[in-house]
């Protein structure tokens, strides 16, 4: 998925400089010499700028907000300046992107590593492997849960800890932090080898309840 957005960056950074080349001198009596680009070309462009930003940024994202505003038209102002500001706005995505500075596109790729990951899960519970299992969604939920340190500035440390810090913080209520000191336990029972402390349905719940924490999570 980061291969396909960057070289979707890539291609209409290519378009919009091109489109920039095809710059000409117009007159009008009201405004004098100024420089003017095709209309229904910069409006295409702006369609394909505007649907990658929401898919890499977030439709209500500070990125999105800043384009939309760039693209309105402004008095004694033509096309040629629109694109420039447009530019300036896509290009600042661009590089953020690029930078890794974009949470929203972190949390797709993680989506789709730890969908991989759950499903994984879920063929080795149905294969009669249920530790493995639960340390494979016990880990999914870990990373997830040091994610969300790192995003409202916890400090990482044991998990039930970092549990504790988040729901403190608001980040979850107290029903969502005994439902994962349940899931850590359930992990750390398979990691120790103490299958009689767990059986599959428990497990199948585990994996249920980190898929739901993720969609909650992870949008």
């Amino acid at each position: 998925m980061t291969k396909l957005f960057e070289k979707r960056f890539s291609e209409l950074e290519s378009q919009l400089l091109a489109l920039e080349a095809t710059k000409t001198m117009k007159h009008s009596e009201m405004m004098g010499s100024f420089p003017s680009i095709d209309a229904n070309s910069l409006l295409s462009w702006g369609v394909k700028a505007k649907s990658l930003l929401s898919n890499v940024c977030g439709e209500k994202s500070h990125h999105m907000m800043t384009f939309i505003e760039a693209e309105k038209p402004r008095s004694y102002s033509n096309n040629f300046e629109t694109l420039q500001r447009v530019k300036a706005v896509f290009l600042a995505a661009k590089e953020d992107y690029e930078g890794g500075y974009l949470n929203t596109v972190r949390n797709l790729v993680q989506a789709e590593v730890f969908g991989s990951e759950l499903e994984q899960a879920g063929e080795l519970l149905t294969a009669g492997y249920a530790s493995a299992a639960a340390v494979i969604a016990g880990v999914v939920l870990e990373t997830t849960i040091r994610n969300l340190c790192t995003d409202n500035g916890i400090d990482h440390g044991k998990l039930d800890k970092m549990n504790a810090d988040l729901a403190k913080a608001n980040v979850y209520n107290s029903i969502q932090q005994k439902r994962i000191t349940a899931i850590a336990g359930i992990r750390n029972a398979a990691a120790h080898g103490d299958v009689e402390k767990f059986n599959p349905g428990d497990v199948k719940g585990m994996i249920d309840d980190v898929e739901r924490f993720l969609a909650t999570t992870l949008q």
